[in-house]
C-alpha cells in the first residue's frame, strides 16, 4: 500500500498563511432573518449545536498552551501557536453569531456558562475533566512524551477528528440542505478548513512518534479506551431534554459510524490499528 505523505509543521504553518478569514465579515444579515422565522425544532436542533461548539472552541482555546511548551522544534512551536490563534478566531465567531443573530448579546464568558448548560454530561466529562486533565499534566511536564502523546490523542484525534468532524458533516448538511443560516455555513466552513489542518499536524505528530517510539502506541490505545465509551455518549445528543438529533435526517447509529470510519482510518495512517485498541 502506497504511504500517506503527512505535511510538517512547517509546510502546515506556511498553509496558515495562506488561509486567514475574518470572523467579523462573515454576512449574517440572511441568518437573523431566517433564525426569527425558523420553527422552534430548527432553533433547538442549532441552539444546541451552537452551545458545543462554544464549549468545545472555549476548552480548546485555554487549555492549549502546554503543547506549544512542549515542542519539539521551532517549527512545531511556530505552527501551533498559529493554532491557538485559530481557536480563539473560532470563539470569536461563534459569539458573534449568539451576539447578531440570536440576538443574545453577551460577553464571551457569559456565552459559554450558557453554552455549558446545554450540552451532555459525557461532553462536560470530555472537555471540563478529561482534556483540563491531559493540559494540567503536560504542562508540569511538557518533557514527558507520553503526556504529549495523550494529549495529542485526546485534542487532535478525538476532540478536532472524531467530534469535530462529524459535528461539522451532519450539521452544515442539514443546514445547506435545507437552505438555512448561509453566513453559519460559511463561518463553520472556514473553521473546518482550519480543524482539517491541526488534524494534520496530530496524525502527523502521531504517526512519527510511534515510529521513533513504539512503546507510545500502548499511551494511544489505553487513552482511547478510556475515553471513547464518552465519545460515543456525546454523539448521541444532549440527552432526553436535548433537541431530536435524528431531525438531521441521520440516525444516531449512523453518526456514531460515520464517527467510527473516520478514527479508524486516521488510527491506520497512524500505525496503530482500531482493532488493536480492544
Amino acid at each position: 500500500m502506497t504511504e500517506i505523505q503527512l505535511n510538517d509543521p512547517q509546510t502546515l504553518y506556511r498553509r496558515w498563511e495562506d488561509s486567514q478569514w475574518n470572523p467579523f465579515e462573515i454576512e449574517l444579515s440572511r441568518d437573523r432573518e431566517q433564525w426569527e422565522a425558523m420553527d422552534a425544532a430548527d432553533r433547538a436542533l442549532v441552539y444546541w449545536a451552537l452551545s458545543s461548539l462554544m464549549v468545545a472552541e472555549e476548552r480548546i482555546t485555554t487549555k492549549f498552551s502546554g503543547l506549544v511548551g512542549a515542542h519539539g522544534s521551532e517549527e512545531e512551536a511556530t505552527f501551533l501557536s498559529t493554532q491557538q490563534v485559530d481557536e480563539a478566531r473560532h470563539m470569536q465567531f461563534y459569539a458573534r453569531f449568539r451576539d447578531e443573530v440570536i440576538a443574545e448579546p453577551e460577553l464571551i464568558g457569559a456565552h459559554v456558562a450558557k453554552a455549558r448548560r446545554q450540552v451532555s454530561p459525557a461532553f462536560r466529562h470530555i472537555f471540563d475533566e478529561v482534556l483540563v486533565d491531559a493540559h494540567e499534566k503536560l504542562v508540569a511536564a511538557p518533557e514527558d512524551l507520553a503526556a504529549k502523546v495523550r494529549f495529542v490523542t485526546i485534542y487532535h484525534l478525538i476532540l478536532e477528528s472524531t467530534l469535530g468532524l462529524t459535528t461539522f458533516r451532519f450539521i452544515t448538511g442539514y443546514l445547506d440542505g435545507h437552505g438555512l443560516l448561509p453566513g453559519f455555513v460559511d463561518g463553520y466552513s472556514k473553521i473546518h478548513h482550519d480543524e482539517t489542518r491541526h488534524i494534520g499536524y496530530g496524525v502527523w505528530f502521531l504517526r512519527e512518534t510511534v515510529r521513533e517510539h513504539l512503546e507510545q502506541a500502548d499511551t494511544i490505545r489505553q487513552t482511547l479506551r478510556d475515553l471513547l465509551p464518552s465519545v460515543a455518549d456525546a454523539l448521541g445528543g444532549s440527552g432526553e431534554d436535548g433537541p431530536d438529533i435524528e431531525r438531521l435526517g441521520v440516525s444516531t447509529d449512523a453518526v456514531r459510524q460515520f464517527a467510527l470510519d473516520g478514527l479508524t482510518r486516521r488510527l491506520d495512517i497512524i500505525g496503530v490499528p482500531l482493532t488493536s485498541v480492544y
